[in-house]
C-alpha cells in the first residue's frame, strides 16, 4: 500500500491480558494513600515510620564507606539469595542458618514470592478476617479463592480454622499477621503459633507469616517466633520497612529448606536480586555498629507507644463515650470501635474528611462476613506528632457532632 499525506490507518486497540483487565483500582491503600495532600489535612492513613527515629546519619556514613571500596562491588550484580554481611546479620537475629535467608524488595515482595511458590491458580487460601488488604491484591495474581478466618485480640482464631479444616476445607496456604495485627492490633500467643504450625503439617498447607511489626513491641518483648522458624510448613516474612524506612525496599524471607530451590528459581526468573547497593549499605550500617538496630528500635517503641496513648486519651476527651479503644501492645495502628450503632461509618468518614482528618474505614479490611469491621476505624499514628493527633481527635469529635 502506498501512503499519502491523507491516508488514515485504523488501528485496533491493544487487548489487555485477562489478568491485567481484572485489576481494580485500590481503595485507600498503596498508591491511593500517596495522592496530593490537602494543605490542612491530618492523615492517619498508612503505617509510616517517623523520620525522626530513622538512622539517616548512620546510613549516609555507611553509604560513603561502601562506595569508597575498590572495584565498587556494591554497584555490581550479586546473588539471588542476597549478599554478606546482611544475610548473616539477619540469620543470627532469626536464629536460623544463613542458607535459609532470601533477601527481598520489602515485605510485599516476600508475600508475592510466597504466593507464587506454593499457590496454584484457583487454589484455596485461608486468610485473616479482617485482613491487610494489599495481600488480597497480591493474591489476584494467582486467581486463588479465599477462606476467611476470624482475627481478634489474640490473633487468628486457630479453633475456627481447625473447625473449617475438619469440615473439609483444604487450603494450600494460610496468610496471617501474627504480631500486632494490621488492622486489629492482636498478637497470636506462642501456644497458638505451635497449634497453627501443627495444623499446617497435619493438613499440608504453608503458613505465610507476615511479620513487619514484630520488633515494634512497646513493653515486655515480642512473642517467640521459634515455632515458625523451625517449621518446614512456614514462610516467615519480614522487612526493614517499619524500622529503617520503606524507601529502602528491603526485606527477607526465612524459608523452609524444602522450598528454597523453588524460591530461588522463581526469583531468578523475575528481578534476579535486590539492589546490591542497598543491601551493602544496610549490612555495613548494622555490622559496623552492632547496637544501632536495637537503639533505633528503642527510640521508635517509646515514640509510638506515647503516640498511641495520646491518641486514645484525645479520643476519650474530644468524643467521650464514642469509641471502644484498647492500647496496642506494639505496632503502628489503633482500631477503635464505634459504640453507637446509629452512627453511619461512611457518613462519619465523609464528615471527618470535611473537617480535615483522613483515616481508613474498617469496611476496607473485611475479607468476608462475620466480623464487625465496618464499625471500626483504623488510625495510623507512626508519623503524626502528638499535637497533630490531638487536633485530629478534635476534628473527629466535631465530625461526630455534625451527624
Amino acid at each position: 500500500m502506498t501512503l499519502t499525506p491523507t491516508t488514515t490507518i485504523t488501528r485496533t486497540p491493544a487487548r489487555k491480558p485477562a489478568l491485567i483487565a481484572g485489576f481494580t483500582a485500590p481503595q485507600g491503600f498503596g498508591d491511593a494513600t500517596l495522592r496530593d495532600k490537602r494543605e490542612d489535612a491530618i492523615e492517619l492513613l498508612g503505617g509510616v515510620p517517623d523520620p525522626g527515629v530513622l538512622p539517616a546519619e548512620e546510613l549516609a556514613a555507611a553509604t560513603a564507606r561502601v562506595l569508597s571500596r575498590p572495584g565498587l562491588p556494591s554497584l555490581q550484580y550479586s546473588r539471588t539469595e542476597g549478599i554478606s554481611p546482611l544475610r548473616e546479620w539477619i540469620a543470627a537475629r532469626e536464629g536460623v542458618p544463613v542458607e535459609r535467608i532470601i533477601i527481598t524488595n520489602g515485605g510485599f515482595h516476600g508475600l508475592s514470592l510466597g504466593i507464587q511458590s506454593v499457590v496454584e491458580r484457583g487454589d484455596l487460601v485461608a486468610v485473616d478476617n479482617p485482613i491487610f488488604p494489599l495481600f488480597l491484591r497480591g493474591l489476584q495474581l494467582s486467581g486463588a479463592q479465599t477462606l476467611p478466618v476470624t482475627v481478634g485480640a489474640r490473633g487468628i482464631d486457630v479453633d475456627e480454622l481447625e473447625d473449617k479444616l475438619r469440615g473439609g476445607a483444604r487450603p494450600t496456604a494460610l496468610y496471617t499477621v501474627p504480631d500486632f495485627h494490621n488492622p486489629s492490633q492482636g498478637t497470636l500467643p506462642a501456644v497458638a503459633r505451635t497449634r497453627l504450625v501443627g495444623l499446617a503439617k497435619e493438613y499440608g498447607f504453608v503458613v505465610l507469616a507476615d511479620n513487619p511489626y514484630r520488633e515494634l513491641w512497646y513493653e515486655g518483648g515480642p512473642e517467640s517466633v521459634d515455632a515458625f522458624n523451625v517449621s518446614d510448613h512456614v514462610i516467615h516474612i519480614n522487612t526493614f520497612t517499619k524500622t529503617l524506612g520503606p524507601g529502602l525496599r528491603l526485606g527477607w524471607l526465612v524459608a523452609p529448606e524444602r522450598l528454597l530451590p523453588d524460591l530461588v528459581a522463581l526469583r531468578s526468573r523475575q528481578d534476579s536480586h535486590s539492589s546490591t547497593l542497598v543491601q551493602a549499605v544496610v549490612g555495613e550500617a548494622l555490622t559496623a555498629d552492632p547496637g544501632l538496630f536495637d537503639a533505633t528500635l528503642g527510640r521508635a517503641r517509646e515514640l509510638y507507644r506515647t503516640r498511641a496513648a495520646a491518641l486514645i486519651a484525645a479520643l476519650d476527651r474530644e468524643a467521650p463515650g464514642a469509641f471502644d479503644s484498647v492500647l496496642p501492645g506494639g505496632g503502628l495502628f489503633l482500631w477503635p470501635r464505634l459504640r453507637d450503632a446509629g452512627v453511619d461509618p461512611d457518613l462519619l468518614a465523609a464528615a471527618a474528611s470535611a473537617e480535615g482528618v483522613e483515616y481508613q474505614r474498617g469496611s476496607f479490611f473485611a475479607s468476608g462476613p462475620g466480623t464487625d469491621s465496618d464499625r471500626h476505624l483504623r488510625f495510623a499514628f507512626g508519623d503524626v506528632s502528638v499535637p497533630r493527633l490531638e487536633e485530629a481527635a478534635a476534628r473527629l469529635g466535631r465530625a461526630l457532632k455534625s451527624l
